[in-house]
């Protein structure tokens, strides 16, 4: 079946939110967590794996909620459905600084390839899965691991990227070189494969890592400048160290006395 059709509107700049409208008896999905709020006559309802449409029982529902198990997300997801009259909305928000990105699955084949981390919230019908990196280089070097989230069926799907989004559409043979922490998500036609860096120099003293993502054309892509990733490992060396780095040892004493960071 057809997955609901919603519509949206997303607001904000550097911390988003999108605001979903629901028809009566219309649902949209969500990751634990990413609701924000929601008016009343909307149900919140928790449910095992996507709530697409399964024809397994019982099993079909464990093997979805299980799938996501694998992609380090809950057992289960909250769908929100207008039980009330005239339209309502519900609001799901980012998690951290970046953007959201809206997806209507049909324009883009059914299908989109995402970080496992990525996905926000859905029309009821779309299918949250899992991606299997079919190459041994990827799958251990890619930064995702072997699996990946996709994203299924012909509803609007969002996700959320750190920073600001680079969507760039490769030509049939194009290649384009990134960081492997920086991709978003590609269309099924991409080709995505792990490269490694070379080079000796660059190897021991370069600090950009052993290997970057390759992705082939034709398709689209979305990037991301800062991955979450990065973040927290800043946030982890400002909090090891404490003290500026840019400022030398009496400047950087007198700076944290300054602040109140010192004595």
């Amino acid at each position: 079946m057809s997955a609901h059709e919603i519509d949206y509107r997303i607001h904000g700049e550097e911390m988003q939110h999108v605001e979903i409208e629901l028809d009566p008896n219309e649902t949209a999905i969500a990751e634990s967590g990413a609701f924000m709020m929601m008016d009343d006559g909307i149900q919140m309802e928790t449910i095992f794996g996507d709530g697409s449409q399964q024809t397994g029982g019982l099993m079909g529902k464990l093997f979805s909620a299980g799938k996501r198990l694998l992609t380090g997300e809950s057992l289960f997801m909250t769908a929100f459905t207008n039980i009330g009259q005239g339209k309502k909305q519900v609001h799901f928000a980012s998690p951290y600084p970046g953007k959201i990105i809206a997806m209507d699955l049909r324009e883009y084949g059914g299908k989109i390839t995402c970080q496992k981390d990525a996905f926000l919230c859905a029309a009821k019908g779309v299918s949250v899965g899992i991606e299997f990196q079919r190459k041994l280089g990827t799958g251990i070097f890619g930064g995702e691991g072997f699996i990946m989230q996709k994203l299924e069926g012909d509803g609007m799907a969002f996700v959320h990227a750190g920073g600001h989004v680079h969507e760039r559409t490769l030509l049939p043979g194009e290649v384009l070189k990134i960081d492997t922490g920086c991709v978003v998500a590609y269309t099924k036609e991409i080709d995505f494969d792990i490269q490694f860096v070379g080079g000796i120099k660059n190897t021991i003293f370069g600090g950009e890592g052993l290997f970057f993502a390759t992705l082939r054309g034709p398709g689209k892509v979305w990037i991301q400048s800062l991955p979450i990733s990065r973040l927290a490992s800043r946030v982890m060396a400002y909090g090891t160290f404490g003290r500026r780095k840019e400022e030398g040892g009496i400047l950087g004493g007198l700076g944290n006395l300054l602040d109140g960071d010192g004595i």
